[in-house]
Order: C-alpha cells, then structure tokens, then sequence
C-alpha cells in the first residue's frame, strides 16, 4: 500500500466490556442512565487491604466464551481484549479474511497479566518452579492481548502493544490511525485492555495514596471534579474499536460512526505520579490534537475528560481545559464517565473514545454522577448527576497517565463531519 497523508480514519465497529456491561449496548444504557459499576471487591479476599471496592467486570464467563481450555490458559486481561475484539469485528461487518494481511492489532495495557505474575509467585513460593505453568510466560506479557486477538480473528497486518499508563487506550487508537494514514493497514482493531484487580494491583495503588477509601459506600465513591473526592477506583475491562480507511469502508458499504480527526500526545516531564500542576501537557496535548484536527476549541461541543476523582488531576485538567478553550470553556459540557465505570487504567482512554462517538451518534452526553458538591476551583460544567440530550457533531477525549503521559482524541461524529 503507498503512503498518503491524506488517507482518512474512520470508526466502523465498537467492543468493549466494562465494570457496567459485558457489551457496547449494555455499558452505554448504564452510563446514560448513571448507573454505577463500582462495588465491593469480590475477585479476592480485600478484608486486610485498606481499599477494599473497584470496578469489577461481572458475570463474564470466559469458558463459556473462549472454552475450557483456552480459559484455563489465558488470563482476564486477553480474555477481555478478545471479547471486545470478537464484537468489534461482529459490528463493523468487517470481513478479515478477505484482507487479513492488512488488518492490524494494537491494543494497550498498562499493567498486563499481572494475575499470572501474582499468581505464579504464590505457587514458586509454595510448590516450586515445577508447579509454574508453561503458559506463564506468554501470558503476563502485556502484547498478548494483541497477539491472541491476531490468532483468533485471523489479522495479519502490523501488531503491538503500547504501554503508557493511563493513557494507553488513547495513544493506542492514535498511533494505529497513523498505521492507517500511512499505508500500513486498511484497518485496524485498536483499544485498551485491563485486569489489574488484584491483591497486588490494588495494594500497589493504594499504598501510592491513589484510591479512594469510600469502603462503605463503594457506588459512590469515584467522585470526579467534586470537593471531597479522595481518589479514583481501580476497575478493569477492555474496549476495541475498528478503524479503517474511510475509502475502504465506503467500498464495503460499511456504516461509518465517527472519523477520527486529531490525536497528539505530550509529556509533563515533571513527576512520577502528580500532573504538572498548571496543566501545562495537557494544554499542549489538546491545543495540537485541535490543530491536527483543523478545528477551533469553540468547535468542541462535548468532551470526556479524563476525570478520575483524584485531587490533583482533576484540578490540573481543569485548569488546562481553561487555559485552552479561555471563556468557551464555561460552555462546552464536560463529563467523565470514570464517575460509574471507575478507572480502566490501561484501557480507559479506548472505552472513553467509544463513549464519545456514541454520545455524539445518539446525541446524549453522559453524566459526571456523585457530584453533590462541587470543587470550587473545578468550576466548569460537568453534566452532573444526570445526562443530558445534546447534539454534538464535534467532541474530544483527554487521557493523562502516571509518567507523565497526555493523550488527546479529536472524534466527528458520522461519515461526513461539519
């Protein structure tokens, strides 16, 4: 395939399953009707962690799905990239085979099979390195989850893995539009996966001071932008959406849901952990993505922002959101979903970007829940509590990760943007 700048990125199928659905359909209902995922953790025994709540994937029977066999050697975190593959490729009508070699996999993690690693050190301690399943190796790797989704749908083209952090999911559609634009791929399956709810997972998170400890009143405790919040909440899932060649898609008759304008990534180069405090990666992430995008902040009509209920991320975001739209910030609406689905880590900005392509396809933004009391230095409008019917043709999701990451999504809602 030649190169062609010019080549454009469009969305023709969405997957995913989340602490609110093992589904598009069923997580996207929830969201608009505010429904929290958040709840005790039931994974594993939490009683002597001093976080004890996430957002769990529920009901999600992967022996059913995949076989026995398959489930017993392959850990939650493929397991859920390969479900939200399988209904990607089932939505977008995609046929793989007829052009396998140019379909491409990128799927994110940031954390990877960490339940193997967990796992595997309990039974070397206890039983010793004979009991240590072959399958360990290949499975802690984070680029499995690409990997076993290349196997199982058939797709030959380009294949990886992006790790960073937070923002993940989000760099991962990014940089497999650019496999797009530059002629390595008429489509790809690009997203996020995450199963990070583990003994290790969370005691890691909590002893770095980032969870909430709302123990008794889990469905409430991410509470994104409001004035005491204490923390995100730690969650798992996956989503995958189909990009593709927007003249490929045509020619197939596919059904086009967005086309992906403009990405950018930058780096705070300023702490571990903590945002750069007046937001200055995150003001310059946004303001390229928008130029890559041809458009103007006051374009904007929706953004889902990263939002995860931390004290300082939720003021820097703030503050950089402002320090870009200048007044039209006050106008345009705000919400983060990370308020119901908790934190997807690895795999939030993927399942982020499909929430604001079906926000714009249905015309309804989604709530920011549990925000009672605002803080007031976050002061912008944030859809709180309940969603609301607005139409937006042009929207945007932000994506910020331990390191220092920031990673920007300019979407247009259906196959012919304003």
């Amino acid at each position: 395939m030649a190169e062609s700048s010019s080549r454009r990125v469009v969305v023709t199928g969405m997957g995913s399953v989340s602490p609110v659905g093992n589904s598009v359909p069923e997580s996207w209902e929830a969201l608009r009707a505010g429904r929290s995922g958040t709840a005790p953790i039931t994974h594993f025994d939490a009683s002597r962690l001093p976080v004890r709540i996430a957002g769990e994937v529920k009901g999600f029977d992967a022996a059913a799905i995949f076989g026995n066999k398959e489930a017993r050697r392959s850990t939650p975190h493929v397991q859920f990239a390969m479900a939200a593959a399988r209904e990607a490729v089932q939505h977008s009508g995609l046929d793989i085979a007829a052009a396998s070699t140019d379909v491409g996999v990128l799927i994110a993690s940031g954390i990877g099979g960490l339940e193997v690693i967990e796992n595997t050190t309990r039974i070397l301690d206890a039983e010793g390195p004979r009991r240590v399943s072959p399958f360990a190796a290949a499975m802690a790797l984070v680029d499995m989850a690409p990997g076993m989704v290349s196997i199982d749908l058939g797709a030959r083209g380009p294949n990886m893995a992006v790790v960073s952090a937070c923002a993940s999911g989000a760099d991962a559609i990014g940089q497999a539009a650019n496999w797009i634009r530059q002629g390595d791929a008429v489509a790809v399956l690009a997203g996020g996966t995450e199963a990070g709810i583990t003994s290790t997972g969370i005691a890691m998170f909590a002893a770095a001071r980032a969870l909430s400890t709302r123990n008794d009143d889990a469905a409430h405790a991410s509470r994104p932008f409001e004035r005491d919040r204490d923390g995100f909440v730690a969650a798992e899932g996956s989503a995958v959406l189909i990009l593709e060649d927007r003249e490929h898609a045509l020619a197939r008759g596919a059904t086009i849901y967005a086309e992906l304008l403009g990405y950018a990534a930058a780096a705070d180069a300023y702490h571990i952990t903590a945002p750069e405090p007046s937001g200055d990666g995150a003001v310059r992430c946004v303001r390229r993505a928008l130029e890559r995008a041809g458009k103007r902040p006051e374009d904007i009509k929706y953004i889902n922002a990263h939002g995860t209920g931390t004290p300082l991320n939720d003021l820097a975001e703030t503050r950089a959101l402002k320090q870009v739209f200048g007044e039209f910030a006050y106008k345009v609406p705000i919400s983060s979903t990370k308020s119901m689905t908790g934190h997807m880590l690895g795999a939030a900005g993927a399942f982020e970007a499909m929430v604001t392509i079906l926000a714009m396809r249905d015309g309804f933004l989604p709530p920011t829940v549990n925000l009672d009391n605002p803080d007031p230095e976050c002061d912008l409008d944030y859809v709180p509590n309940t969603g609301r019917a607005v139409g937006a043709r042009i929207a945007m999701t932000t994506s910020f990760g331990f390191g220092g990451h920031n990673a920007c999504l300019v979407f247009a809602g259906g196959p012919d943007p304003a």
